[in-house]
């Protein structure tokens, strides 16, 4: 450095410039700023005070420039050339005061072409003083106005503005082609106080590719994708990508409006679970993937016409890896680039709107992986993960882990949250994996984990976070959904925290879906010694809000389809398929169904191709489809099949004890009095005569028989319907002598109702 310092000074001298002039144009701190170790370059560069009031000292850092003049907007003045005072690239001069009044431009040589550029150093701060305290306090919830980058207008330049916490960084620079990726020329500052780098970077467009260069204090350089980034380029490239502000003009305020009516949990939810990246492709079944806007055709008008309420879609904050199906996330802001891009996205959610379809979104809070250009040690610390491996670090899953205790950290996740809901107006956010959230010890051996200051294993941390996740969104926006993917037995997830809760609205019941997979699993002839899987799960029905999970989960990992988990020969296996879904619609709580599970693929599911839709040849697979539509508007139609699911008073048992015979039968009842009586034969046998009570006597209209031969049934039935007699049975005055069909489910609407079948 000192061998740099005079050769620096005799250029100098040898210009002319006396000892006093060679301070100003080159004061303290240069010397960090040319190697690239500054976390205030606005102290050095852009206009500075001069020797005189009525002058001002310019520097830029130009290391690939011959020459650099300043060129001021009176055309009268010429462009002042600079003095290079620094074989590294650092030009300076003295510029009379008055004429940086309108601004300037800096004017660059290099090899014989010359251009000129807004001098991104002489514009003022970016983050507000509150943008910083609320920030520190965690309670910027609107982070993402602020940080990320923004193109936009100051002082009359387009330029794009960047903003990005890394507290730890002893130096962070935006780096992309306009600049040859090189971190000494676009230097953040510092915002002291959050820990918040900054800089507004005229001239950038739409579509300009940008990661941040982060020289860590032990003197480490790494490339980091923008966490706050709206999008990213095609996996697996990794650099953020700045996006214009949207344009897109939603046209669904009836459907916001409608959705702020009434009680959610009162109304029919039938959740259609969609991996867009293998639903349908354009090509065949190995083509490429369908784009946002023609999922927005395709997709929306299969939803709509197969009768679902709500579409989940699986992941889609950009993600480096096919595999992971989205659930290790690396772009939480930003829209998966492989359907299109964020306007693409509010394209497809509007279209579902208008058609009268729900979107829930699954989001994934509880870890992030460990590639190099996302989270992982962000500014050469443990940032946004813990230091503690116990506690930091999914060893199954090989992801890191957030530390919610951290003010920032919890304040980028809420944030999130929120920016789906109000940005892209997502009806509500399945949260992923909560359980893994819940315990320390999750998925840990004996000395793997560390216990909490009370020597338990629940992560306080985590609680306190997703309590005031949900009292945050359900504060501002009381009409959407939040719901905990939990698979243990935690107490009062979908209670209000109020109540020592953990605020959600519902909760997946994974008790239920284990218990009735495991049971359709068996040989019917088997089933009588495990009529509790059938019946235990009404103890708990009502414990929590409850959706109904046939998932993704569940058709993955040499698990087999849902077709192909059924016993029996053929026949059998759609029959018991057929009894499965109608189950899933028939007991109480929301419904959730995985995409190809509605009529019957036999292979299980592969990301990297398209659901098998030639199987929709086949008359059996047609018939499940046709079955699964009906299912819908049923429960659509017939307010006791959906309105008080969440509470007891819209349940009844008929009997629940013919083991014997694998049958149930219960009523299902709204608010209006109206009923349903549901018959469930879970063996192979025809069951005639077969005798249930009833409440009130009169016609019993059959509503529905999955036995149907439309559905590929043998047609076992009661011709439509039939008449109670005053036989007394099951506590009740009245009975029906029903012939029930084999593996198959009956509902009979009660005396009065009006028949709302297709």
């Amino acid at each position: 450095m000192a061998e740099l310092d005079r050769i620096t000074i005799g250029r100098m001298q040898g210009a002319g410039i006396d000892k006093q002039m060679q301070a100003w144009l080159r004061p303290e701190g240069v010397d960090a700023l040319v190697w690239g170790d500054s976390n205030d370059p606005f102290a050095i560069l852009g206009p500075h005070p001069g020797p005189e009031t009525t002058q001002r000292i310019v520097r830029t850092f130009q290391p690939y420039a011959d020459n650099v003049s300043v060129v001021v907007a009176n055309q009268s003045v010429a462009p002042q050339l600079l003095t290079r005072i620094d074989d590294a690239g650092l030009f300076a001069g003295v510029v009379p005061a008055d004429s940086l009044a309108a601004g300037y431009r800096l004017k660059i040589s290099q090899q014989g072409s010359a251009a000129e550029i807004e001098d991104p150093y002489r514009f003022g701060p970016i983050l507000g003083d509150l943008d910083i305290y609320l920030l520190a306090e965690g309670r910027h919830f609107r982070a993402y106005d602020v940080f990320g980058a923004h193109l936009t207008e100051r002082d009359g330049v387009v330029g794009v503005t960047f903003a990005v916490w890394a507290p730890n960084a002893a130096r962070v620079s935006v780096v992309g082609d306009f600049n040859r990726w090189d971190g000494r020329c676009h230097p953040m500052r510092l915002r002291h106080g959050c820990g918040a780098w900054e800089l507004f970077v005229p001239a950038l467009a739409a579509n300009t590719l940008y990661k941040y260069e982060i020289k860590t204090k032990n003197g480490d350089i790494r490339l980091k994708a923008d966490p706050y980034g709206f999008a990213m380029e095609r996996p697996p490239a990794t650099a953020s990508r700045i996006v214009p502000p949207s344009r897109f003009t939603w046209s669904d305020g009836a459907w916001m409006q409608r959705r702020a009516s009434g009680d959610a949990r009162k109304r029919p939810l039938a959740i259609y679970e969609v991996h867009l990246g293998s639903w349908r492709r354009n090509g065949g079944i190995y083509g490429r993937w369908l784009s946002y806007r023609e999922l927005a055709d395709e997709l929306v008008a299969y939803v709509r016409d197969m009768g679902f309420t709500h579409i989940e879609l699986l992941p889609i904050s950009e993600f480096p890896f096919d595999g992971s199906w989205g659930y290790q996330p690396s772009g939480m802001y930003a829209p998966t680039s492989r359907f299109g891009d964020p306007d693409d996205l509010r394209f497809f959610i509007n279209a579902c709107h208008g058609a009268g379809i729900g979107v829930l979104l699954d989001w994934v809070p509880g870890h992030f992986p460990s590639d190099d250009h996302g989270l992982a040690r962000f500014d050469g610390t443990y940032l946004y993960e813990h230091e503690d491996e116990r506690k930091g670090m999914h060893r199954d899953w090989g992801t890191l882990i957030y530390n919610y205790g951290r003010p920032e950290v919890a304040n980028f996740l809420i944030a999130n949250a929120l920016y789906w809901l109000r940005e892209f107006h997502i009806d509500g956010l399945r949260v992923d994996a909560v359980a893994s959230m819940l315990y320390l010890d999750y998925s840990r051996n004996p000395g793997e984990w560390e216990p909490n200051v009370f020597g338990g294993n629940e992560n306080l941390e985590a609680i306190f976070f997703m309590r005031r996740l949900n009292e945050t969104v359900y504060g501002e926006m009381p009409d959407i959904m939040m719901i905990a993917e939990e698979s243990t037995s935690w107490p009062m997830v979908s209670q209000p925290t109020s109540m020592g809760g953990l605020g959600f609205g519902y909760k997946w019941n994974m008790g239920w879906m284990n218990d009735t997979l495991r049971y359709l699993r068996r040989d019917p002839a088997h089933r009588s010694y495990h009529h509790d899987e059938l019946t235990f799960g009404m103890l708990y029905a009502y414990s929590e809000n409850f959706i109904l999970p046939l998932s993704h989960d569940e058709v993955v990992h040499g698990k087999g389809s849902l077709l192909g988990k059924m016993p029996g020969d053929g026949w059998q296996m759609f029959a018991n398929l057929r009894l499965c879904l109608s189950f899933l619609y028939a007991y109480p709580g929301k419904k959730l169904l995985f995409m190809g599970c509605e009529f019957g693929q036999y292979a299980e599911w592969n990301h990297d191709h398209a659901l098998d839709w030639a199987t929709l040849g086949d008359p059996m697979h047609q018939g499940v489809r046709l079955l699964t539509g009906d299912l819908n508007r049923l429960h659509r139609s017939l307010p006791a099949l959906h309105e008080r699911d969440c509470e007891p008073g819209g349940f009844r048992w008929i009997d629940c004890q013919d083991k014997d015979q694998n049958v149930i039968a219960f009523i299902r009842q709204g608010f209006s009095g109206d009923f349903v009586v549901v018959v469930c034969n879970f063996s192979p046998a025809v069951h005639h005569g077969y005798r249930i009570g009833v409440p009130v006597a009169g016609y019993y209209r059959e509503c529905l028989n999955t036995d149907a031969r439309d559905y590929g049934g043998s047609g076992v039935g009661n011709w439509g319907g039939l008449g109670s007699e005053p036989v007394p049975h099951h506590g009740f005055d009245h009975s029906l002598a029903l012939t029930i069909p084999p593996l198959a489910i009956s509902m009979f609407l009660s005396p009065g109702s009006s028949d709302p079948r297709p």
